[in-house]
């Protein structure tokens, strides 16, 4: 049974930092690409980062420069390096296997400005 877990997530004041992580359960966690989603209130879920089975990387404009995906395909889990936090990074952050529907229980990121 494929499972995601997120954890890492809190309250941080604007210009601080974060690191997320995510343990997958129920697949081969180096074949597939990988992604970090976020979700704000009132607004759709959003790609803001992927990492591919390769190791290449993507991320939305708002966080390039910021943040930093990365895997340790070892251990199953996958990373979101978040630094210089803005209050708009606020959101419920998932992980997410790109070939799978499932999404985890996410985890809550809280900026305050």
């Amino acid at each position: 049974q494929v499972q995601l877990v997120e954890s890492g997530g809190g309250l941080v004041q604007a210009g601080g930092s974060l690191r997320l992580s995510c343990v997958v359960f129920g697949i081969i966690f180096r074949l597939y690409n990988m992604a970090w989603y976020r979700q704000a209130p009132g607004k759709q879920r959003e790609l803001v980062a992927g990492i591919t089975s390769a190791g290449s990387t993507n991320y939305m404009d708002s966080v390039k420069g910021r943040f930093t995906i990365s895997r340790d395909n070892a251990k199953g889990l996958l990373y979101l390096q978040m630094n210089t936090l803005k209050s708009e990074d606020t959101a419920v952050y998932y992980c997410k296997i790109q070939s799978y529907s499932n999404w985890g229980q996410g985890t809550q990121v809280t900026v305050s400005s």
